[in-house]
């Protein structure tokens, strides 16, 4: 990020910068649903593609669509949801932060 004093950043340059902290967002997210397919498929025994829808909305904060039937999979699964919960807030201030930032640099800048 740049300092206050310096200009700011052109359009082109501040979409590069955005596509870069995207890309690294959508990387992570990926990691982290792959951990939460294979946690399912380990602990629950369900299908690649149920992981894969469970893993998705726990991920996305909406909920399980099945119910859990080991205790593995239900210790699992609770702090699979209490790291979703805190990744979601994460990678919603990772996107946010350069724009709150942009935004406070061109008021500074009109001063």
């Amino acid at each position: 990020m740049e300092h206050h004093s310096k200009k700011i950043l052109s359009r082109s340059a501040f979409a590069g910068r955005m596509m870069i902290w995207l890309s690294i967002t959508l990387i992570l997210m990926m990691i982290s649903l792959i951990f939460g397919m294979w946690g399912y498929h380990h602990f629950e025994h369900m299908t690649w593609l149920d992981a894969l829808l469970n893993a998705a909305m726990i991920l996305g904060g909406m909920g399980e669509i099945d119910a859990l039937k080991t205790f593995g999979g239900k210790i699992f699964a609770s702090f699979y949801a209490i790291y979703s919960s805190i990744f979601l807030i994460m990678c919603a201030g990772v996107l946010l932060v350069p724009i709150f930032h942009r935004v406070l640099h061109r008021f500074h800048a009109d001063n």
